[in-house]
């Protein structure tokens, strides 16, 4: 898969509907989190990835790292995408994909200032058993890994893509005035972004969605045409 565009954090059904309007691929749902404070429900998030058009896909994001539990709650969501960004052996990943090859599978990169080699031995390691590597943004601050809104070395990502047999997704602080630079830069299969999109209410803003999308279209269009 390739060229996508993913906004995560999903509170309601309208933000979904705002998010498909204006020509998001995927919708990224954060659930049983270790904080406890999910933005949506279960129930609500299953209805909404059940109405779904069949060009989109509802997305799990986990930090679950059993393979039984994450192939269990996406099929009680009915996701066809998992995001795994909890520390995942190798081997819940191989019992994963051999349980559920119906899942695509992508498999979190925490970018730190220091650890691009234990990154790259991570890809080695992982990419059998996985369809996409995601890059995000550790916070030192708050040990946060992801969904931080902090941008990372561009270079590390970057550096990913070209030593990955699997596709990678750019995530990390991206907002409508960076994606551009970022999809240049990194050449990336997908990006994502959550809290850059928001406004002061927090809640997806549909002129920070609508330009999002259409700097990253134009980034990829440009890619593809150089």
């Amino acid at each position: 898969m390739e060229k996508l565009i993913q906004v995560a954090g999903i509170i309601d059904a309208e933000e979904a509907r705002l998010l498909s309007e204006e020509g998001v691929d995927w919708l990224g749902f954060p659930l049983r989190l270790p904080s406890g404070k999910d933005d949506i429900s279960e129930t609500a998030a299953t209805q909404i990835i059940s109405k779904l058009a069949s060009s989109q896909a509802g997305v799990l994001i986990s930090y679950m790292t059993d393979a039984d539990e994450v192939s269990a709650f996406c099929s009680q969501l009915g996701v066809t995408a998992v995001q795994l960004h909890g520390d995942v052996e190798p081997e819940q990943l191989r019992k994963l994909k051999s349980m559920r090859p119906d899942l695509y599978v992508l498999k979190s990169l925490v970018v730190r200032e220091d650890n691009a080699n234990e990154l790259l031995a991570l890809v080695d390691e992982c990419a059998e058993f996985v369809d996409m590597f995601i890059t995000d943004t550790f916070d030192p601050a708050t040990g946060a890994k992801g969904a931080t809104g902090l941008t990372h070395n561009w270079s590390v990502s970057a550096e990913l893509v070209r030593c990955s047999s699997k596709p990678l997704m750019m995530v990390g602080g991206l907002t409508a005035e960076n994606v551009a630079d970022a999809i240049r830069q990194v050449r990336p299969a997908a990006v994502d972004a959550h809290t850059g999109l928001e406004g002061a209410d927090g809640r997806k803003d549909r002129s920070k969605i609508k330009r999002f999308v259409a700097e990253a279209r134009s980034a990829f269009f440009e890619l593809d045409n150089a």
